[in-house]
């Protein structure tokens, strides 16, 4: 049995989707379903005995309790977070409500409950938390990639929370000894992504004519990972990561924005030859650029290959085609998504009239 938070979400969802193919352990699934965690993504398994959904948030350290109580699991996943980099402009709070008071109140009951595990269980206990590269800051175009030994220097409250949680999880092992594992991912793309995200978004765009938005000259710098390959990650670090470590999980590909959309509206060119919206390029637009918006992320992976054996095994372009297919093809999934709270930040945030 393995405990995973936030596993509605865009990667916790596809990590428990993937585990549930591949792996015999249960899973005991909590997520609070806010706007971005959605039952839709886990609909496959609703009859799955192997998987348990409750309903609840991190923060509440009772359920926690019964929950680890009750269904002792060999390790937990850490998902659950606030995500968005543009959410937490308009209000930090929940941000770090969620990532740092959560991710603190589940380190708590998790220390407890490792603490009264016998001496093997001990041993062979997990706590993975799954972070990003955003905590590393801004690279210079000239500058190498981030090591897992870089400095800290978050430049938004979203990667503020992240980095203050990743600090939480190192001094639990530090001063506790639990056992953690912390991993620094890249930009992920894939199914089940809220179309709030830049991948989705432009896809969800082009297929409806509306326009594509990029920010500032839409040359800020990312390092892609499909979210299937990041589960692959996942697992080879909770199995044979070393606790305490840290983990950059990343792609060889660095893209701008630009050219990221560009491969998008390329793609759906040829998929959608007949759509009035061809060539879809002709929907981009630049909008005024989001404060503190970082110009280049790129990280290292090299201790994952070296230490662990981990690589991507798929090109961008081929992932890219995939992932785009899976949103033409479950138009109901997005249709589903994209109202309520969706559609009030939309209009909020990109002051869209249409």
């Amino acid at each position: 049995m393995i405990f995973v938070t936030g596993g509605a979400g865009f990667i916790g969802s596809n990590f428990v989707l993937n585990w549930l193919k591949e792996e015999t352990n249960s899973i005991i699934n909590l997520d609070k379903l806010i706007y971005s965690g959605n039952l839709l993504n886990l609909k496959s398994l609703k009859n799955n005995p192997l998987h348990i959904f409750v309903q609840g948030d991190i923060q509440d350290r009772a359920l926690i309790r019964k929950l680890l109580n009750q269904y002792k699991p060999q390790a937990i996943v850490h998902f659950a977070a606030e995500t968005h980099v543009d959410r937490s402009i308009y209000d930090p709070t929940p941000f770090i409500q969620t990532n740092v008071i959560g991710t603190l109140h589940l380190l708590q009951e998790t220390l407890d409950y490792w603490k009264n595990l016998n001496e093997h269980s001990k041993n062979h206990f997990r706590f993975l938390h799954v972070s990003t590269d955003e905590v590393y800051g801004s690279l210079r175009q000239q500058d190498e990639p981030f090591k897992e030994t870089s400095r800290y220097a978050p430049n938004s409250p979203y990667s503020a929370s992240k980095a203050a949680s990743d600090h939480l999880v190192r001094a639990f092992h530090n001063t506790y000894g639990l056992p953690t594992l912390i991993t620094h991912c890249s930009n992920n793309y894939g199914p089940f992504q809220f179309p709030e995200k830049l991948v989705p978004l432009m896809i969800i765009n082009a297929t409806q004519g509306k326009i594509l938005p990029i920010y500032g000259d839409g040359l800020n710098i990312r390092n892609w990972l499909y979210v299937n390959e990041h589960y692959e990650a996942l697992c080879l670090v909770l199995s044979k990561g070393k606790p305490g470590e840290h983990y950059n999980i990343g792609s060889e590909t660095e893209i701008t924005n630009m050219d990221l959309v560009h491969t998008i509206c390329s793609i759906l060119d040829d998929l959608k030859p007949n759509s009035p919206y061809v060539p879809h390029a002709s929907l981009i637009q630049f909008i005024k650029d989001r404060p503190g918006h970082d110009r280049r992320y790129s990280i290292d992976c090299s201790k994952m290959r070296q230490e662990l054996g981990w690589k991507p095994k798929e090109n961008f372009k081929a992932n890219f085609h995939k992932t785009i297919e899976w949103y033409l093809n479950n138009m109901t999934w997005v249709e589903k998504v994209m109202s309520g709270e969706y559609r009030k930040w939309i209009q909020l945030h990109y002051k869209e009239t249409s």
